[in-house]
């Protein structure tokens, strides 16, 4: 069976579409000597005349006029592959699965997302809710191409995990409406006045990071908190709270919840402020393009 080079497709292409060997070899850059040799050559090649000639080129054979359809559509289809294997590696096509906590859908992931979506609309997303630990283990399995989690992570994260920064922010007392520290006057609470509540905390399991950072906050403070129930996402603990169950700390983000059977107090005293910062992250060495387009359109700071 005959195989065709690409150029010899646009050499016939280019005298089919001008019907001269002169302009064909002006439009190709070349001589036309060396044009009218490679046109004899694909004839010799296929076996059919493709063009009715004497001193010029008169018209197509039939066989001609199919070929030049198919030299069309083929020339077409190789500049798109062209193009999307282009776009491809500079991340502006493709897919791209991320994972995020339940807390970054407030303020850190729509503007990413939206972000993200207007400059590379061609890149198709997959978006999971899991915890940090959650989204660590599905990198480490190639699960999930990028995650949105809580800092920090354990040390031995980052020999193989890059991060950066997207909020950093602080954590806020949630107490039921009817709590004596939430009626009183003022809108903070000292840390250490939680000492003696039963408490709602968020499991070391799914984010040891953040577990750390609270228990030693209260620490800090002069006191073990007493834990009572444990939650994965910080409306459970709001709405957990709520049924006087307990106390809880959560992302300032979310004290603009207009609930009336909870109030939010900012923290004060030893212990505070007690951080809480989201971060994207990705494997180091991870060569898909969608992700170094992802991490670019972040803003943010590495960490």
């Amino acid at each position: 069976m005959a195989t065709l080079t690409l150029r010899q497709l646009e050499q016939f292409l280019a005298v089919a579409e001008t019907m001269s060997f002169h302009r064909a070899a002006e439009r190709l850059n070349m001589a036309q000597p060396p044009l009218t040799a490679a046109i004899r050559q694909l004839e010799s090649l296929l076996g059919v005349r493709l063009l009715e000639r004497g001193n010029r080129v008169t018209a197509l054979t039939t066989a001609g006029a199919v070929l030049r359809e198919e030299a069309r559509r083929t020339l077409d289809q190789a500049q798109r592959a062209i193009e999307l294997t282009q776009r491809a590696g500079q991340g502006l096509i493709g897919a791209l699965r991320i994972g995020f906590v339940a807390s970054a859908t407030r303020h850190v992931l729509p503007p990413l997302i939206s972000r993200f979506r207007h400059t590379h609309p061609g890149v198709a997303l997959d978006l999971t809710e899991a915890t940090t630990s959650q989204q660590l283990a599905a990198l480490d399995e190639d699960r999930i191409d990028a995650g949105i989690v809580v800092l920090p992570l354990e040390p031995e994260v980052g020999l193989h995990i890059a991060q950066r920064r997207l909020l950093k922010s602080r954590m806020v007392a949630v107490l039921s409406a009817d709590h004596p520290l939430a009626v009183a006057p003022g809108r903070s609470v000292p840390l250490a006045a939680l000492a003696r509540e039963p408490w709602i905390l968020f499991p070391p399991t799914e984010g040891p990071g953040l577990y750390a950072t609270i228990v030693n906050a209260c620490v800090a403070a002069g006191f073990a908190p007493h834990v009572v129930q444990r939650a994965t996402q910080m409306d459970t603990i709001i709405g957990l709270v709520a049924a006087n169950l307990g106390v809880g700390l959560v992302p300032e983000a979310l004290a603009s919840t207009d609930m009336a059977s909870v109030k939010f107090r900012r923290l004060t005293g030893p212990g505070t402020p007690v951080p809480y910062e989201v971060a994207l992250v990705w494997r180091r060495k991870d060569p898909n393009p969608t992700v170094a387009a992802l991490v670019d359109s972040c803003t943010g700071q590495d960490v």
